[in-house]
């Protein structure tokens, strides 16, 4: 395995309670600044290379309305951090509710394409008289 295979997976815990599973590879450059965030589109797109699927990697509270978050672009290994208020914090958890919810609403419909196609081959099987008692 090379080095660029190496990873793992962590549960963040977002502020609002939310949770995402985070993966870590080993070879990634330490965080940059994050731009001034007059400058930032939105926490969730890549100053680098515009991805829209940067995500949060740590974030702590650094005061009582601002969150210390470093983030991670999965397209190009981009990592910088920051010092952002509240509603900034909330338009990324808002976004990755987004994603989320886009990713389980094409899960469900690869689930539903797969059973399809199952039944179809059960159904043909049934209809060839392919299956017999001892397959149960």
């Amino acid at each position: 395995m090379s080095n660029s295979d190496r990873h793992s997976v962590r549960r963040v815990v977002l502020p609002s309670g939310r949770t995402i599973d985070v993966v870590y590879f080993e070879d990634v450059a330490p965080p940059e600044t994050i731009p001034a965030a007059d400058s930032i589109e939105g926490l969730h797109v890549c100053p680098l290379c515009d991805s829209r699927l940067v995500h949060p990697v740590s974030f702590a509270g650094d005061g009582p309305d601002r969150w210390e978050i470093t983030l991670q672009c999965p397209n190009c290994g981009w990592l910088g951090d920051g010092s952002f208020d509240r509603e900034l914090v909330d338009e990324l958890e808002d976004e990755l509710d987004r994603g989320t919810k886009a990713l389980v609403r094409d899960l469900k419909r690869l689930v539903r394409a797969n059973m399809e196609d199952e039944i179809d081959r059960f159904v043909h099987a049934l209809e060839a008289d392919a299956i017999l008692p001892m397959d149960f």
